[in-house]
């Protein structure tokens, strides 16, 4: 404090009770005015300058807090902390982290607001650290929020970051704590587990807010809210979409005045929507992208958004915006793979399928850490075009990861399709040769060789088998499903090996040892009246040697049918047989079935050397590529957002032309 004369003091002094007495009493306003007295009085006391600015600052009045002390820059020293709070208050977010990295030793209350500011600007774990050493240094009565706070920052780095850590251990004693552990779980998938501490932390709010008669309905509902969105959020993850979108519906209904909420929920209902209800998408998506969402949505969040809106501009036919955000989004996350898969989407939509396969191969060069994302979707493309080769081309470029069971299943299914059952053969061997080479202790190569084995035995390659299931039974020797097929293997081309084989399959003896045959009896006995023929009723009599034997029913002869209107009297033929008679005129002719029979219609040979399901070796029910056009690659997205099957309309029956000559209508 700079010094003051002798004859000021008492002056001086009782300014400052006058300041204290309106500060105790919450009279801002009036302790403003007092402080500019002093400041008028005494220009270079330093206490009376930072009473002012506190003054300000408690009524709200931050950016002439900040105009007095850009102003005073001989007492700036002095309201440092102030300078930083201010800043912060005013979204400022670098400048008051600059101002408080400059105060050379700050004290509790200038790290705790350095840490707000680190968690602001997303530097996580600069701000645990920060957080625990002042917890460890301080015994104060905010005790209890700086736990909040830590378990929020725990819950950032577990959910933004995917960072490991180890459970916190906090006491869950309100419900600001309960929804941070909420996010928590969220973080590392254990939606079942959040749900349950976001229900309790529902219930806590309710109950620290009943009986405070200050807080109006309006307040507590806000609070309900971001727990119900967040809880929402859950349920979708958990597939129960429609309790979901219940729960949103009914946070917008009350309309928060947190926009932050409202951007958050609006968006989750467009990932909901999908391609459908695009009105209502749009309508929810101009929530989502206000622009007075930029200190209220952290960058995960900011990014989600704008992908699932480059999405619906896909899916609404906006193929121009869908371009535009798809490069901006490019070049903001230049590593995401999202923003490229969607543009290829919309020149295939476009019909502009070698632009797509440029984009892709353009960035499959230059981000190989994607490749098995990028070359699958370029598999799907080729596939819509009916070039499968090109296809199989593009998942036997993946590297290693063309070893994956799920991308050798396609490839082989690829081949078999186009009745190249060499070259799926030879995915298989080399499959099984990498992985004895690279993973001989992976769980997936007894499944390969296995399949393999199945293979070679359908396609007439008993010996590559049987090479097979010899290597399979070393590693499974007990196995004796192993053992019938190689003994079926042999059997093919070396019947004495086959032979030799069999001796170590197990004896009837051994196989029928744990089946309880009375048991099996029963239980064939309570089954076979189900399906066994009804016996006659007749009495059973004594056969020669004494025997019961069962008589057979005698079938009843049917009276034969007479013709109608027929007078036996009249009728001298009627003894002789139909065709005999002289009124017999033969079997009708349906001429229908003649149809198509004569020279014209001589067509049903031909047919069915045209149609192709009839040709040797090909399924009818098997799909043919490039004979439909598949989807188009949808870009992945963090929340639901695929493209959903649309149905097709039937065609319109064809208008018969009605009878009466050249004026009839259609």
């Amino acid at each position: 404090m700079a010094q003051n004369s002798e004859k000021d003091a008492p002056a001086l002094s009782s300014r400052f009770a006058e300041l204290n007495k309106f500060a105790q009493n919450q009279e801002f306003a009036k302790a403003l005015k007092v402080a500019n007295r002093i400041v008028h009085e005494f220009p270079k006391n330093e206490t009376g300058f930072q009473c002012k600015v506190v003054c300000l600052i408690k009524l709200d009045k931050f950016e002439d807090a900040l105009t007095q002390i850009n102003k005073n820059k001989d007492l700036i020293s002095s309201v440092a902390f102030e300078k930083a709070y201010c800043e912060y208050r005013l979204n400022r977010t670098q400048e008051a982290l600059s101002t408080l990295r400059k105060i050379p030793q700050p004290d509790t209350r200038a790290k705790e607001l350095l840490s707000q500011v680190l968690y602001r600007l997303e530097e996580y774990q600069e701000c645990y650290d920060l957080y625990r050493d002042v917890i460890k240094n301080s015994e104060d009565d905010y005790e209890e929020e700086r736990q909040t706070n830590l378990s929020a920052v725990i819950a950032s780095l577990q959910l933004w970051e995917r960072k490991n850590i180890d459970n916190p251990g906090l006491e869950e004693n309100s419900y600001e704590l309960c929804y941070n552990m909420a996010c928590y779980l969220i973080g590392r998938e254990d939606y079942k587990g959040a749900e349950q501490k976001l229900k309790k932390a529902e219930a806590y709010c309710k109950e620290s807010f009943e009986d405070d008669p200050d807080v109006t309905e309006e307040e507590i509902e806000e609070e309900l809210g971001i727990i119900r969105v967040q809880l929402a959020f859950v349920l979708q993850k958990l597939g129960k979409n429609e309790e979901a979108l219940q729960i949103y519906n009914q946070v917008l209904k009350n309309r928060p005045d947190d926009v932050g909420l409202l951007a958050v929920a609006s968006n989750n209902i467009v990932t909901l929507n999908k391609d459908q209800s695009v009105f209502d998408s749009k309508k929810k998506m101009k929530l989502a992208t206000g622009d007075n969402l930029k200190q209220k949505l952290t960058s995960r969040q900011k990014c989600s958004i704008n992908v699932n809106q480059c999405l619906l501009h896909l899916y609404t036919n906006q193929g121009e915006q869908c371009h535009n955000l798809a490069a901006q989004l490019k070049k903001q996350y230049p590593d995401m793979a999202a923003p490229v898969l969607i543009e290829a989407a919309q020149f295939v939509k476009e019909k502009k399928a070698e632009q797509a396969q440029k984009l892709l191969n353009d960035y499959a060069a230059t981000h190989p850490d994607k490749a098995l994302t990028t070359k699958l979707v370029m598999a799907q493309l080729y596939l819509t075009q009916g070039h499968v080769y090109e296809a199989c081309e593009s998942l036997k470029a993946l590297g290693d990861l063309r070893y994956k069971p799920g991308v050798v299943s396609a490839l082989v299914a690829l081949y078999l399709n186009q009745e190249d059952k060499e070259a799926a053969s030879e995915v298989l061997v080399q499959t099984v040769s990498w992985y004895n080479k690279n993973q001989p202790k992976s769980s997936s190569l007894p499944m390969l060789m296995r399949a393999n084995a199945d293979f070679q035995l359908k396609n007439g390659s008993p010996q590559q088998a049987a090479k097979m299931l010899e290597e399979l039974r070393k590693k499974k020797p007990d196995d004796p499903r192993i053992l019938a097929q190689l003994i079926s293997a042999y059997s093919q081309f070396d019947p004495e090996k086959a032979k030799l084989a069999s001796k170590d399959l197990p004896s009837v003896e051994e196989i029928a040892q744990d089946i309880d045959v009375d048991q099996l009896e029963t239980s064939f006995s309570t089954l076979g009246p189900k399906y066994m023929k009804k016996k006659t009723d007749a009495a059973p009599s004594p056969g020669p040697a004494g025997d019961m034997v069962v008589q057979k029913k005698k079938k009843k002869k049917k009276k034969g049918k007479m013709p109608k209107n027929l007078d036996a009297e009249l009728d001298p033929e009627r003894w002789l047989p139909r065709k005999e008679r002289s009124y017999y005129r033969g079997k009708r002719r349906d001429k229908r079935k003649d149809i198509g029979k004569g020279p014209q219609g001589a067509t049903s040979g031909l047919t069915d050397s045209l149609d192709a399901s009839k040709t040797p070796g090909s399924d009818p029910n098997s799909p043919r590529p490039g004979t439909a056009s598949s989807p188009s690659p949808s870009a992945p997205s963090p929340a639901p957002a695929a493209q959903g099957p649309r149905q097709q309309k039937p065609a319109q029956a064809q208008k018969r032309k009605k009878k009466g000559g050249k004026g009839g209508k259609w």
